[in-house]
């Protein structure tokens, strides 16, 4: 049985649940289903990485949620910059499912949602910032890629923007950042969740 929220395909009895979130100023309503993550809210990591983003620092450009989920990060990002044109990618086909369902539920145009394995589906498209929350529980490997990976999608000046727990390998993902970027600062903490951040060419 597949139902790891990770997986294309999660075989899950469907049990479906509808709330309201407030993201980055604006309050989104969301539906989540079983063999989606954090399906009951909004999980903490993604709130603290949402807030501490700052788009304006960024060149102009399409943002990319990588391993978008049910919607959180991407969608409150399109809803709080309009003018931006997000791309939301998972491998997960429930997740995205109801992503598109989210974006249809709150009005918001746009983004454009892709079934991808990491960057796979992307083509050479590149991008003004990368925001993920990467399925730990995938593996090292899985993580490792999504983040070393991101410096052949961004534009220059481009930032990647991780987070991940202390405990669940933030500093050796620094590492693989800094030497794949050349830079990796810690942007913030906040009970054992690290920001990441690197910048394309900086």
């Amino acid at each position: 049985m597949t139902n790891h929220y990770y997986t294309q395909n999660p075989d899950v009895v469907h049990e479906e649940q509808h709330w309201p979130f407030t993201l980055l100023g604006n309050e989104l309503l969301f539906t989540t289903d079983n063999g989606v993550f954090s399906k009951n809210r909004v999980d903490y990591g993604s709130r603290v990485l949402l807030d501490a983003f700052e788009a304006d620092k960024v060149p102009a450009g399409d943002l990319l949620d990588l391993g978008c989920g049910y919607g959180p990060i991407g969608l409150a990002l399109a809803k709080r910059w309009p003018d931006r044109q997000v791309t939301m990618a998972d491998v997960n086909e429930l997740a995205l499912s109801l992503a598109r369902q989210n974006a249809t539920a709150n009005q918001i145009t746009n983004v454009t949602i892709v079934e991808s394995d990491r960057y796979a589906a992307l083509g050479d498209q590149r991008y003004a910032a990368i925001l993920t929350n990467p399925p730990v529980r995938a593996g090292k490997n899985v993580v490792t890629s999504m983040l070393t990976d991101a410096a052949q999608h961004l534009l220059p000046g481009g930032t990647l923007t991780v987070v991940l727990q202390k405990k669940q390998g933030a500093p050796s993902a620094k590492k693989h950042m800094t030497e794949t970027f050349g830079n990796c600062q810690i942007i913030k903490k906040d009970k054992g969740y690290y920001i990441l951040e690197s910048v394309q060419g900086a």
